[in-house]
């Protein structure tokens, strides 16, 4: 627990019962993203994946008096370069009421110690250009933009179309 101004701040590991919570977290970032639309994940897809036998991710959550402020949405990547896993950050949310209180800031402290204590490389994530409060946190905590590097993503049709060539193109041994 932390004490930011006269406020208690507790952040903790989401739980199962968390999964509608979380589930709101990633409509209202949609929503702040001017992409409320494109949200098609279901609580029964954050339990079977974040919460089953072989979890693929992992969220904090950001508590501020007792009340669901945010959270942190993260998994492994890995560098081929480095030789060891990273933290991906998917989603860092905070609602709008809590912002400008130090909790983004935990919530990327967090997920530092977590690296370290994991023996992670780093920690990555995405930010969209125009998003400039973001940019700016971000980089007064330190971090910098991969120079040369664009985002490169397949998805839906196009993805579909790919793996139907595989089996044209490669034995199946």
């Amino acid at each position: 627990m932390f004490r930011l101004a006269s406020a208690m701040l507790n952040l903790r590991k989401a739980a199962p019962d968390d999964i509608p919570l979380i589930l709101s977290f990633i409509r209202e970032l949609a929503k702040y993203e001017r992409a409320q639309n494109a949200v098609s994940c279901t609580e029964n897809d954050l339990h079977r994946d974040g919460f089953g036998p072989s979890p693929k991710f992992r969220v904090i959550i950001a508590e501020w008096n007792g009340e669901p402020a945010g959270m942190a949405f993260f998994f492994y990547n890995y560098s081929t370069w480095q030789g060891r896993p990273g933290i991906f950050i998917e989603d860092l949310f905070v609602r709008p009421q809590f912002r400008s209180k130090g909790i983004g800031r935990a919530l990327m402290a967090r997920l530092a110690k977590t690296a370290i204590d994991e023996q992670c490389f780093g920690v990555r994530w995405e930010v969209l250009d125009w998003n400039r409060p973001a940019i700016d946190v971000y980089q007064h905590l330190g971090s910098k933009f991969r120079e040369g590097w664009r985002i490169m993503q397949i998805m839906g049709r196009e993805l579909n179309e790919l793996a139907e060539s595989s089996s044209t193109h490669v034995s199946k041994d």
